[in-house]
């Protein structure tokens, strides 16, 4: 057993000799706040503190990644950020782009204190609202706390058996798998983010959605080392088909950021990604496949479902200050369609340029 966990249970046997104090993340805690991240159940690859240095540096957000001690020990961390944009509003809540964060703790006087800490700052800041992004309700019973029906997650678990995790995807998706293994499609492991970003960047111009930048995916690969893998799918002439930006952590694989090239719509190249993600990830021990959030009533809901995946909703909460309404950052809202429109129709070195600007403030 962990020994963070162990010494939180040898706490609740024995009683604390000191009182819980509220801190903020300075860098020579970042190995005691990881270690506890790794141990801790309630906490998620979005809540390591490496975070802080990804989006500061990447979008020049101010964080704030506070935790809770006691007798030496850190009890539960809550890492924060402002999102401030005139077309977006005003927010603090778990990391800009991260799908899962909020409080994660051992022990609740600990997720009190951070809930005050949390409070207290969205007060100063003057924000809209608050948000936590848990995968289950942290405050069900509060009636500060709203939630709203608008992400799912898709979890599945796998095997260490390729032929197993072959057949239960559905026939027709399980078909343009075997279409991309027929026609020579390949995966490869890369050492940067140039093909990654390239298929990335193709991909989410069609849809119509402003780019991060380049550097935003360097830093992810450069912090996060053997736990955000970038792969590419090639054909057998060693042309690009599409790329995936992936985290591993604990047992599981999470593809986070991905595309494809045109050519991936002839050869199935994006089925033919994410099983060669899922041969890669089962023979490294992962057992859980997480396919990512998305929206309602979007492609990439049907893709994942269509995949076998069940869709399991997303409670994130929110807490009203200067806002009359929860927030409604949605590509499916109609205000935001006119812009989408618009936005499929730049040049795609325009739109690298002008994007990253942009999706700051989306969060």
């Amino acid at each position: 057993m962990n020994s963070i966990i162990e010494a939180a249970q040898a706490r609740r046997a024995a009683p604390a000799t000191g009182p819980q104090t509220l801190k903020l993340l300075q860098n020579a805690d970042y190995a005691r706040w990881d270690a506890f991240v790794r141990a801790c159940p309630d906490a998620t690859f979005f809540h390591l503190s490496g975070w802080q240095k990804v989006i500061e540096q990447s979008f020049g957000i101010k964080t704030w990644f506070y935790y809770v001690e006691q007798d030496g020990d850190i009890l539960g961390v809550l890492p924060l950020a402002e999102i401030k944009s005139r077309l977006f509003g005003h927010s603090l809540g778990a990391m800009p782009f991260c799908v899962y964060g909020g409080p994660a703790t051992l022990d609740d006087g600990a997720r009190l204190l951070l809930d005050g800490a949390a409070d207290k700052l969205a007060r100063e800041l003057g924000v809209g609202h608050l948000e936590y992004r848990g995968m289950t309700r942290a405050h069900p019973d509060d009636p500060d706390f709203h939630t709203k029906e608008l992400y799912v997650t898709f979890r599945k678990e796998i095997s260490a058996d390729d032929e197993a995790n072959l057949n239960a995807i559905p026939r027709k998706q399980r078909a343009m798998v075997r279409k991309g293994i027929k026609l020579g499609l390949k995966g490869v492991v890369e050492s940067n983010v140039d093909r990654m970003f390239e298929a990335y960047a193709h991909s989410v111009l069609r849809l119509g959605t402003p780019v991060f930048p380049k550097k935003y995916f360097a830093l992810l690969q450069q912090t996060f080392g053997d736990e955000c893998e970038v792969r590419s799918i090639y054909t057998e002439d060693d042309r690009l088909v599409a790329s995936v930006l992936s985290f591993y952590w604990r047992d599981e694989v999470v593809p986070y950021y991905g595309g494809g090239m045109d050519l991936a719509r002839e050869v199935a190249g994006n089925d033919f990604m994410y099983w060669n993600l899922m041969q890669a990830a089962a023979a490294r021990g992962c057992r859980i496949f997480d396919y990512g959030r998305s929206k309602l009533g979007t492609g990439a809901y049907d893709f994942k479902k269509n995949w076998g995946f069940t869709a399991t909703p997303l409670p994130y909460e929110y807490k009203l200050y200067g806002a009359d309404k929860l927030p409604d950052n949605n590509p499916l809202n109609p205000k935001y369609q006119l812009f989408i429109k618009m936005w499929k129709k730049l040049p795609l070195p325009v739109a690298n340029f002008i994007g990253p600007y942009i999706v700051r403030n989306l969060g």
